[in-house]
Parts: C-alpha cells; sequence; structure tokens
C-alpha cells in the first residue's frame, strides 16, 4: 500500500525514528537556557542507565530492559538489519518469504510446533507471535509469559532458531507459496496499483523503487529452494542482528540466556556487505500522478527530499523540539480551516519523517474532494507562505510549549507504568537507525532545560529551510471517473505560482478566557452508599437520581477513565430522523460548547490531558473520556458542558457535512465497500436504518433536528449511571461528582431502548458480488439465530468453539492446503433487543479456489459437529483466555468497561473473579454441543465477492 496514502493515520510511522514525544507543563528550569546552548549541545546523549547494552564477540548486539507492565510479560524481539532493498533480480520478496519460513519449521520446531507450542502456553498467533518485513529490516516479534522458567528458555531457543536454525523443508516452502503469494494477493487494488505507479518516481534512480518488501508474483511463483536457502544463510549474520528484551524478569538472567544462544552464532568472511542504498537528489520537481477506477478518495502531497539529519547529541535533540513545535503549529492552522463552511480540504497535515534508511522527507498534504486540488494546494501553500511572512504569534509558541511539556511531563509520570512493547519498538529503532535511547528522565530534563529557550524566529525560520523545487516530489492519486479533472504538472505549477503572488494577511490568535462553566451548579447530595468489596468498587447514588460506580486503581499514575449512561438511543427516534440522530454527537462536537467554538474550546484545554466524547448508540446515550488526575475538575466541567450546553454552529455544521461528502462521494468505487454493502443491507434484510452511506443519506442530515434530539437524549439524566476508573480517591472525587454530576438536570425519566425491527434473514442465502480488477476474492459466511443469553458460561462456550474451530480452519486451509493468508472467525452473542447469537467466517483467496476451500470449511463443521475437537484444540482457547484475562485484570480500560457491562445487562460483577474456573470447566463435549446448536447449516447466509465479469466469462 501507497504508505503516503495513510499519512493521516500514520505519522507516527513516518516520524519513527524521532525523538520528539508529545509532550507538555512548564517546570522550574534547571539549567538556563544559555547554558545549555553554549556548553552542552554537542554531548551525546546516553544510554538510558535502566537499559543493559552489549555487543558479543560475533557481533550480536543486544539491549534489555526490566519493566512490570503488563505483569508476568516479556517482549522478545529478533532484529535482522535486512529488507527487501538487499535482494537481487531473483530474489525479490523472499527477505519476506525467509520471514514466513521461520514460522514453518526451525532446528527445534519441526512444521507447525513452534506455533502450537506458544498457543498451548496461551499466546496469540498475530498478536503475540509475528514478523514484519520492510525494506530495510526485518523484525521478529515474541510475547511470553515469566512466570516460568521453561517458557522464558523456550522463547530464547525459538530466537536462535529464528536466528540461523530455520530448516527449509521443501514441502513446507511449496505450502507457504500458496501463503505468501495470497498475502500478496490480497493487497492488490487501487492503493498498490497507484504506489507501484508513484514509488519509481519518489525513490527515482533508487533501489527503494524496484524492490517492494511484498515482491513480484513471478518470483514467488518460480524461485528454487537453493535460492531461498542461499539469501538466508547470506543475510542472517550475527554481526546484522540484534536482540530487544524488555519484561517483568531478572537482567542478569536474561544476558546469561542472551550470550548462550546467540553467542555461537557463525559469521561468514565471504558475506557481502550490508549496503545502505542511497535514493539521489534531483534538481527538477517531480509528479508522481496515479489514477485508478477503484481508489475512494483524491489526495495531493507535496513532499521535499531532506537528507537524512544527525540525531545523537542534544544539540540534535533540541532540533527535534523546534521541529516539532513548527509541525505541531502548523497543523493546528490547518485543522482551522475545517471549519469554514467550504472547506479547502477533508484533512490537511505538515509532517516530517524517515521511511527508509537513506532520505528523510517533509511533507505538506491533504485530503481533497472531486475537482479539489487547486483549492486544497492552494490552501496548503497558503498557510505556509503565512508563516514564511509574518511567523507564528508568541500565543501559539506559548500554548505549544505548555503542551509539549505536559505531554512529556504524563511521559514520565507514567514511566513505571508505560507497556513494555512500546519501550521494545523504541530500542528497535536504535539498533537499525541509531535513534538515541536516554531514557525518559533524561528527556524530561531535557524539555524543561531545552524549551524555555527555544525562540519564535527559530521555529519561523524551518518554513524557508525545507522548500524549494530541489527534491521535490508532487504526489497525486484520484479516480478514474468522468467529470474528474485530475491536475498535471503545469496545472500545479500554476498554483504555486498563484499563491506566489497572493497577498496574505497575518494570522490572528483567538482565544476566549471565559470560564467553561459559566455557572457551577449546586451540589447534591449522596443519598445512597455502598460497595462491592470484592472488587474494591465504591457505589452511590446521588439525591438526582444518578447512580455512580467508583474503582480506584494504580494501574496508571497519570490516568482516569469515566463513562456515563442510560437507556434508550437512538432506537427511540422515528426512522425518518434516524440520520440526524446518528449524526447528532458529530454535530454537537463540532459546534463546541457553551461560548466556545470547537478551536477556542482547543485553545482553551491546551496543556491539558483531558478528552471528553457524548455519544448516542442505538440502545443507549452517553458521554465518556478520560483525564490526568490534576486536570480532573476541567473533564467534569466538559461532562457538565456537553450535556447541558451543547453548541449549535451553523458555519461548522456546513463544513463537517461538506467533508462527509467528500469522504463518501468516490466510496462506491470500492469493491470491498460494495461488497460490505451487501452483507449490511442482506443481513437487515434491507432495513431503513441499514442502508450504505451515499450522498442521499448526506442530505437527510439536519442541524435543527440532530440538535433537537441530542438536547431530548440528554435533556433528563436521572436514568444515567457513571462509572469512574483510575488513579483517585473518593475523597477528592466526592465533590466534583456531587456538584458536576449531581448538578445535571433531572426529571423522573424511565424509560428503555426500543427494538426497532432488525433481524437476519432465515434459511439459505447466497450471493455474489463481482466487482473489482484484480484476481482476488473475499468470501465471508454468516450463522445468526437465537440463544440464551447468560453473560457467562453460555457466551463464553460460544465464543471458545468459534476459536476453536478458527484455530482449525488456520490449520487446514492455511498451513495445509496454502490457500488463504487468513482466516477468521468471530462469534459473540447479544442480549439486548433480542438474546441471539452471530457467528461469522471470512478469508480471500484465489478466485478459482473459492468453491474448494468453502466446502472445506463445511466439511470443518460438520466434523466439529459430529466428532467434535479435542483437547488439543480446546486447551490452547483456554489456556489463551486465561493469560488474556491475566492481562486484563490490571487495565483501567477493562474494568471500565466491565462494570459498565454488567451494570447495563443487570449481571454479578463478582463473577468475574470466578473467570478461570469457568474457563476450566469447559469441556469438548459441551464446545461440540455448541457446534450442533449454533452452527446450523439449513440456516446461514453466504456472500462471496468475485472479480467482475470480463469479455463473455459466465457468471
Amino acid at each position: 500500500m501507497n504508505p503516503l496514502s495513510r499519512l493521516p493515520t500514520s505519522i507516527a510511522w513516518l516520524t519513527a525514528i524521532s525523538l520528539i514525544a508529545c509532550a507538555g507543563s512548564m517546570k522550574t528550569v534547571t539549567k538556563s537556557a544559555s547554558e545549555v546552548e553554549t556548553t552542552a549541545l554537542d554531548e551525546v546523549l546516553p544510554v538510558d542507565s535502566l537499559v543493559v547494552a552489549g555487543r558479543l564477540d560475533n557481533g550480536f548486539r543486544y539491549l534489555i530492559r526490566v519493566n512490570e507492565k503488563p505483569e508476568n510479560r516479556a517482549e522478545l524481539r529478533l532484529v535482522v538489519n535486512f529488507g527487501s532493498v538487499l535482494e537481487t533480480e531473483q530474489e525479490q520478496g523472499l527477505a519476506h518469504f525467509v520471514e514466513h519460513m521461520a514460522f514453518n519449521g526451525t532446528e527445534h520446531f519441526a512444521k507447525q510446533q513452534l506455533i502450537d507450542y506458544l498457543e498451548a502456553i496461551g499466546m496469540r498467533f498475530g498478536a503475540d507471535l509475528n514478523a514484519y518485513t520492510g525494506f530495510d529490516e526485518t523484525v521478529y516479534m515474541l510475547t511470553v509469559p515469566t512466570d516460568s522458567t521453561e517458557f522464558m528458555e523456550q522463547g530464547f531457543q525459538i530466537l536462535e532458531d529464528w536466528a540461523q536454525g530455520v530448516t527449509f523443508d521443501a514441502e513446507e516452502i511449496d505450502k507457504e507459496r500458496g501463503v505468501v503469494i495470497e498475502e500478496w494477493r490480497q493487497r492488490k487494488g487501487a492503493d498498490q496499483r497507484m504506489w507501484e505507479k508513484q514509488a519509481p518516481i519518489l525513490f527515482k534512480n533508487s533501489r527503494y523503487a524496484v524492490r517492494m518488501p511484498i515482491g513480484k508474483k513471478a518470483v514467488l511463483d518460480t524461485f528454487s529452494h537453493d535460492t531461498l536457502r542461499g539469501l538466508y544463510q547470506k543475510w542472517y549474520r550475527p554481526e546484522l542482528m540484534g536482540f530487544v528484551g524488555v519484561g517483568d524478569f531478572d537482567p542478569a538472567w536474561i544476558e546469561k540466556l542472551v550470550v548462550q544462544h546467540f553467542g555461537n552464532l557463525m559469521t561468514s568472511a565471504e558475506a557481502p556487505e550490508r549496503i545502505v542504498y542511497p535514493v539521489p537528489d534531483h534538481e527538477e520537481t517531480l509528479f508522481a500522478i496515479a489514477t485508478d477506477p477503484e481508489a475512494t478518495g483524491n489526495a495531493i502531497n507535496v513532499i521535499y527530499k531532506l537528507p537524512v539529519q544527525e540525531q545523537g547529541t542534544v544539540g540534535a535533540y533540541r532540533r527535534s523540539l523546534i521541529e516539532s513545535i513548527y509541525h505541531s503549529m502548523l497543523n493546528k492552522r490547518l485543522t482551522e480551516l475545517l471549519q469554514q463552511p467550504e472547506p479547502p480540504f477533508l484533512y490537511g497535515y505538515s509532517t516530517q519523517g524517515q521511511f527508509v534508511r537513506s532520505k528523510g522527507f517533509f511533507i505538506l498534504g491533504a485530503g481533497v474532494a472531486d475537482n479539489g486540488f487547486d483549492k486544497a494546494l492552494s490552501a496548503l501553500l497558503t498557510e505556509a507562505s503565512r508563516v514564511r511572512q509574518f511567523g507564528f504569534t508568541q500565543s501559539e509558541l506559548r500554548r505549544e510549549k505548555v503542551e509539549m511539556l505536559r505531554g512529556m511531563e504524563q511521559a514520565y509520570r507514567e514511566r513505571d507504568k508505560s507497556r513494555s512493547g512500546g519501550f521494545a519498538a523504541e530500542y528497535i529503532r536504535h539498533l537499525l537507525r541509531g535513534e538515541p535511547i536516554p531514557g525518559i528522565s533524561k528527556e524530561f530534563d531535557l524539555y524543561k532545560e531545552l524549551l524555555p529557550g527555544i525562540e519564535l524566529e527559530e521555529v519561523n525560520t524551518l518554513a524557508s529551510a525545507w522548500v524549494g523545487e530541489k527534491n521535490r516530489v508532487i504526489m497525486v492519486d484520484a479516480p478514474e471517473k468522468p467529470g474528474l479533472e485530475v491536475p498535471r504538472g503545469e496545472g500545479l505549477r500554476a498554483v504555486f505560482a498563484r499563491v506566489n503572488d497572493k497577498v496574505i494577511e497575518p494570522y490572528q490568535d483567538d482565544v476566549s478566557d471565559e470560564p467553561l462553566v459559566a455557572n457551577v451548579p449546586e451540589p447534591a447530595e449522596i443519598v445512597e452508599r455502598g460497595e462491592i468489596p470484592e472488587l474494591e468498587v465504591a457505589t452511590w447514588k446521588l439525591s438526582n437520581g444518578i447512580r455512580v460506580f467508583l474503582r480506584p486503581t494504580d494501574f496508571q499514575n497519570d490516568q482516569i477513565l469515566f463513562e456515563g449512561y442510560s437507556p434508550g438511543g437512538h432506537s427511540l427516534v422515528a426512522d425518518e430522523d434516524y440520520i440526524a440522530a446518528t449524526t447528532a454527537t458529530a454535530v454537537v462536537e463540532q459546534g463546541g460548547v457553551a461560548e466556545f467554538s470547537l478551536i477556542e474550546l482547543q485553545k482553551k484545554l491546551a496543556g491539558k490531558v483531558v478528552s471528553v466524547s457524548p455519544w448516542i448508540g442505538s440502545l443507549r446515550e452517553g458521554i465518556s473520556g478520560s483525564a490526568s488526575p490534576e486536570d480532573l475538575q476541567t473533564m467534569f466541567e466538559l461532562v457538565y458542558a456537553y450535556i447541558t450546553t451543547p453548541r449549535a454552529d451553523p458555519e461548522a455544521y456546513q463544513a463537517h457535512q461538506a467533508r462527509m461528502r467528500g469522504f463518501i462521494e468516490n466510496r462506491s468505487a470500492s469493491p470491498e465497500a460494495v461488497f460490505r454493502d451487501t452483507i449490511s443491507v442482506t443481513m437487515a434484510q434491507y432495513h431503513h436504518r441499514a442502508r450504505p452511506w451515499s450522498l442521499d443519506l448526506i442530505d437527510e442530515m439536519d442541524l435543527d433536528k440532530s440538535m433537537a434530539i441530542y438536547r431530548q437524549r440528554f435533556a433528563d439524566t436521572s436514568d444515567f449511571s457513571f462509572v469512574f476508573v483510575g488513579n483517585f480517591t473518593l475523597e477528592e472525587m466526592e465533590p466534583l461528582v456531587r456538584t458536576y454530576i449531581g448538578g445535571l438536570p433531572t426529571g423522573d425519566r424511565s424509560e428503555t431502548w426500543r427494538d426497532v425491527g432488525i433481524d437476519p434473514p432465515r434459511g439459505i442465502v447466497h450471493k455474489i458480488v463481482r466487482r473489482g480488477l484484480e484476481p482476488k476474492s473475499r468470501s465471508t459466511i454468516y450463522f445468526k439465530g437465537p440463544f440464551d443469553f447468560d453473560g457467562w458460561r453460555n457466551d463464553f462456550t460460544l465464543e471458545a468453539m468459534g476459536d476453536v474451530l478458527q484455530l482449525k480452519l488456520r490449520e487446514v486451509l492455511r498451513e495445509d492446503l496454502g490457500g488463504t493468508y487468513n482466516v477468521g472467525v468471530g462469534a459473540s452473542a447479544s442480549h439486548y433487543p433480542q438474546e441471539e447469537y452471530s457467528i461469522s467466517l471470512g478469508f480471500g483467496c484465489d478466485p478459482e479456489r473459492v468453491e474448494e476451500l468453502t466446502d472445506v470449511i463445511f466439511e470443518q463443521i460438520d466434523s466439529l459437529k459430529t466428532v467434535g475437537t479435542t483437547d488439543f484444540y480446546l486447551d490452547k482457547v483456554k489456556e489463551i483466555a486465561k493469560r488474556d484475562r491475566e492481562v486484563a485484570m490490571k487495565e483501567n480500560r477493562f474494568w471500565l468497561n466491565g462494570l459498565g457491562w454488567v451494570d447495563f445487562h443487570g449481571l454479578d460483577p463478582v463473577r468475574y473473579l470466578r473467570y478461570n474456573d469457568m474457563v476450566d470447566s469447559l469441556t469438548v463435549e459441551a464446545v461440540q454441543n455448541a457446534a450442533q446448536r449454533y452452527l446450523d447449516t439449513s440456516n446461514h447466509a453466504r456472500f462471496v465477492l468475485l472479480p467482475e465479469v470480463v469479455d463473455d466469462q459466465p457468471e
């Protein structure tokens, strides 16, 4: 997939090697800015003292850190400084293929034994056992329980086998060809086709342009076994490898295991040099314009290629802070433009990062409505030019510094509660790209020392430092369809020229000093106090009728989560008002609260770690969010404001509606979207509320109706319940709960949700959707029916049956037949509005194998019903369930969701403590009975997505 097309959701990935941590609150400066700037900018950043770092005699490097979040877990990584850019013509795709083979037989784990072993100890394939191959590296990822010496030692044996013990059994290689080709097949589509056109331009005259990690199908089909083995032997060498271990363990023991398992890895005097391939500079602007009939949107990116910057000193760290300030302030200005009645783009952003080893990139980009390229590009360039001409304002810089320091302060507070996986990712970047790892304490000190001394002029100069025609690439993605004008080189150049001649006004930074809550309500009384002692939960009932559940925890140092809810939701509105109801909370959030527009509210909250969002679901309405303990009052004020003083903003509403049109106007070009829509409307029997999003539905939006529905849903909160979980005391919560929850409007509401009558079809349904240019298919099978909901044993048995079936289908369809990259099974039960179950099975494959693999699925279903499963599969499912729960019980989110769920469904929350007993009691007979009851082959729906019919190809 084109990484640039995903920039709005993958900026963190693009900037992965920068030291910029999101940050924020001004504290005492421990050293003056002038001292640091004159005496310490060339200081080399140290390695965190909490990290044990070393290099073995054979060149193998390692980084080890103790971390107890989550408890009894270790994150182990094998890092190989080898990726697809080093492949020869005959090896294209084989770096990735080697990665696959590491899971298909090693010296100590034949064929599927490695996966079987890890699942048997409670780890999930994909979540806890995975790997990836990129342009420049291959990384193997393993999560292992640390409460057993055997588990850890076997984990290291697996890593050692991956390093130099993959067996490359001939039969397994040929079976895996099918799996890798299916992965290649499923990636094919509009994004990939456009990226294949653009990559040779973006990476002009570079090896990166012709070495995509997935490789070429012709090579995957025909490579010899010896070629694959030779590539592994050539590049999997200790001097190109490293180990990362982070977790709840004894570091001295881990270091001994490193020496034991990696100290004897073999080097080679004849090994080829590990070259870092350049991305050459170019004087002229290049245009990478790609269109596709299945593209679902328009995008434009102005990309400036930059040298890879040195990043190991205090001075480099300071530079990264300046760059972060620049992008963050510019992005806030671009976000403000989205509130215009006719916004110039669907989203806009400024970022920089590095997604190949030898080049950096500065990017200005935007998502664009049809025929909106000129407008979007002009807006991006105008804002960049506004900064070049007038700079940012001092008030913007002050807010940005506060936000950055507060963010870093929060990270520092959570230093002993940060998850091991985050540290592991950081240390991987250190091994591969030299990203400094001074540790959060050092970084917090650097923020406090360096941020106050950063001047506005230093930030403003960046607006001119990166731009110019040299090393510039303009990338355009667009659909192919009548009436859509796609800009070309000269047209895009003309936009640059017009902006250069444009008279631009300085930016006005409007900020409101009004309070969030102008009239603080009178506190209510707590009329009932109770507790659930087994769960350490306090319960209160306020005099206005609202119920409150509170669970103080120490799982995170700087986190409090909450959710408030009541029955009803948009099920209570008429069908003709459904769209207005489902868009009501988005309309409110775009409008702001009280006297604050959305932009004014964001500025008001600068430097605060708080988030609050109202919502209206199908059966409930509510409000949820989070805050740092020190911003607790602000969180409560926002709850009160969103419920009592929602703000209608006609201009923001028009902007939101316009952007929604832009996002969905090409949605139906996607074969997958059409497929999903077909499933949705069929399974809902074409109910009015199951209509897929379209431009016609956008026209049903109505600001006045949305606001009226929102106010009606929140007008009487007497049937609300609130759950609070996190780092708080009951004493500090009480006055805030009494005031801002107790002060909410209440009457005597007693209502519930309504069953709107969305029922699945009965009998056998079979639909084929023919859409798409690529030779690929997608199949989904549904089983639905009545269910005896108990929120406990019945539900778990259903889910476990689905998990057992998924394990078996993965084994047969993927590993034995090489027919699919992934097969998924999901099984769940619902209580309201009807007690029913839903099971879905999905897989992708070669269109010519759809019927073959579908027949296999139904054979396995029949086997599960008639013969049953075995303890081999059931024990895996049970151990995984217990291991998942072991981690979840130490997470605030688990308790927030769980307490609200059991309350809404009227269940006993203390059963959480008996979960493992319930899991242990599950039998193979119960799973077989569940299969017989729920996998009713006389009542199922099957949907197949196939390529479009071409020429005279029969249906």
